[in-house]
């Protein structure tokens, strides 16, 4: 009998081994398809809080509905990185006014606390553990800025998904039991924690149900009497009362006094994208400054993983974090140079600094023109165009590891602040420290192309500049960009910054040959073989021919993308 010779190949195809890992199409580093769906799409670091954002769009909710339900669950599954303790930082394209929206809901440091206080205390920097370093929770009035400003369901809707949750429980995934194990191994003694984060004495493993009724009742309450319950309410005077038995400074009146800030975006153009971050107090603008910096040079001629490319990198990273280690800080009380930071002109001179050869052991902080870890992020996008990037922290894994009995830990987002005196981000009363979170969107030609963030601490400038090159001018798709092996710079480094004095620490993550890690070295990068933390990356991208949504998620974390 004769076989047709096209299925003889089929045939054939059929019998040869798969090996595991194996892609018919794409990079070789790839793990995934992107996900594609038409009318909505969301991810997010938890595939549970990933369905709770489908439920609320597939029930009339929006974006920015469905971005702060995301949030609240993340709160309860995923509490190593983020809760209601924290702070959150939002950019939100509205497909009603065609334009972009920042929101900065970072809090500001007790105003009874002085910078006097901590020089009678003997203190350098502030510890983490202490609550001293507790600054005000702002997420939740976060959500309710975001909620009066865009929402379309009521708060009850939003949060009812979680408060299930969190009443009759969920199954704990992977990574976030390792790291869940790994904050209870540091935090178990710190007051409330194991009351909360710890039955039967142990942090919970994987496949384990965690209940959290605590929270479910502190949802409960803001759901139905709105942010003041948490500001205002028995939730606050709680709180108040919390701290001021652990030693703490943060009062009553300070939550009363919270309030978020609408901000204003601010962007560099890349190869034709308008890439946007939020302004300091964060450090979203160092990725635009170590952008900048690249355009000068030919990156896609270098080639993905390059020994030129890495350290081309590298060194405009090493630039960019002097400038963030001196600049950055709360914009009430300094005159950020923000505008000078991002020009193109200011790039052109720092970049004039880099030796095409050889790595720096030092770099200066530069002179703009004056004028007078642990991390969740997320992105939802709707039917009418609406896409929310929103990233939300403890700061440490699990913060301060304090918790009021609320069913949350309070976050150490206070260490960040600087203790020597005369310096931008010099600790101060009521003052908003520097934040490592940062969102981030891009346009073209004015309309909306991608939300994307990478969670992190200090990695995360260095991150986006490298999604944003994947994609520009290694011409990867969304998941491939998050998928790419990546490159980390560490200088020497203070809470508030890196201060480089030795040309700092290089990690590569593995996929970048041997060969090219002996040429770095041999230009004087010092190399770790070290585990390093190389952040978690979601991303959405519109599709303006197609009409479709991209959809991806990070691959090291136990996160999913998908949509309908």
């Amino acid at each position: 009998m004769k076989i047709h010779p096209l299925l003889s190949i089929i045939l054939l195809a059929l019998a040869l081994p798969v090996i595991a890992g194996d892609r018919p199409i794409g990079q070789k580093f790839i793990t995934r398809s992107e996900v594609i769906a038409q009318h909505g799409i969301a991810a997010t670091s938890h595939p549970l809080a990933t369905q709770i954002a489908l439920d609320i769009l597939k029930q009339g909710g929006n974006a920015i509905d469905a971005a702060i339900a995301a949030n609240a669950a993340l709160g309860l599954m995923e509490p190593m990185s983020n809760g209601i303790g924290g702070d959150l930082f939002a950019i939100v394209w509205d497909a009603k006014t065609q334009k972009l929206y920042g929101l900065n809901a970072s809090g500001r440091s007790p105003k009874s606390l002085t910078l006097d206080h901590f020089r009678e205390q003997g203190l350098t920097q502030i510890p983490p553990l202490s609550p001293l370093a507790v600054s005000v929770p702002g997420a939740v009035d976060g959500w309710f800025q975001l909620h009066k400003r865009f929402g379309k369901l009521s708060m009850k809707k939003i949060l009812a998904p979680t408060i299930a949750y969190a009443r009759d429980g969920f199954p704990v995934t992977e990574i976030i039991a390792q790291d869940w194990q790994a904050g209870a191994s540091q935090l178990h003694e710190q007051p409330g924690f194991q009351e909360t984060y710890m039955p039967g004495g142990r942090a919970p493993i994987k496949g384990e149900i965690f209940r959290n009724p605590r929270l479910a009742d502190t949802y409960t309450e803001i759901a139905r009497r709105g942010r003041d319950a948490f500001y205002r309410g028995k939730l606050a005077r709680q709180m108040a009362a919390f701290m001021q038995e652990v030693g703490g400074f943060l009062s009553y009146d300070d939550l009363a006094a919270h309030r978020s800030q609408w901000v204003e975006p601010v962007s560099t153009n890349y190869r034709g994208f308008d890439i946007w971050e939020l302004p300091p107090n964060g450090q979203g603008i160092a990725a635009l400054q170590i952008l900048n910096i690249l355009e000068g040079f030919d990156i896609q001629g270098m080639g993905f993983g390059s020994t030129a490319y890495i350290h081309h990198f590298v060194e405009a990273k090493k630039l960019a974090f002097e400038d963030r280690a001196r600049f950055y800080a709360d914009p009430d009380f300094n005159d950020i140079p923000v505008e000078s930071l991002i020009s193109k002109g200011y790039a052109d001179e720092r970049r004039a600094l880099i030796n095409p050869a050889h790595a720096a052991q030092t770099v200066p902080a530069g002179h703009p023109a004056l004028k007078g870890g642990d991390t969740i992020y997320l992105t939802v996008a709707d039917e009418d165009g609406n896409m929310a990037s929103l990233i939300q922290s403890n700061f440490y894994s699990m913060g301060s590891g304090l918790c009021p009995g609320l069913g949350f830990v309070f976050q150490n987002r206070g260490v960040l602040f600087d203790l020597e005196e005369g310096q931008y981000n010099t600790y101060a009363p009521g003052k908003r420290p520097f934040h490592t979170i940062i969102p981030a969107f891009v346009t073209r030609d004015g309309r909306p192309y991608l939300s994307f963030g990478v969670m992190g601490g200090a990695v995360q400038p260095q991150m986006h500049a490298q999604v944003i090159v994947n994609l520009i001018d290694f011409g990867m798709n969304l998941q491939e960009a998050g998928d790419a092996p990546r490159i980390r710079h560490s200088g020497s480094s203070q809470p508030t910054g890196e201060r480089m004095t030795d040309g700092g620490t290089l990690y590569l993550e593995s996929g970048i040959p041997e060969e090219i890690v002996q040429a770095l070295i041999n230009m004087g990068h010092r190399v770790s073989d070290e585990p390093a933390f190389f952040g978690g990356y979601q991303a959405i991208m519109w599709d303006g021919e197609n009409q479709v949504y991209y959809g991806a998620s990070e691959s090291r974390k136990d996160g999913q993308a998908a949509g309908y």
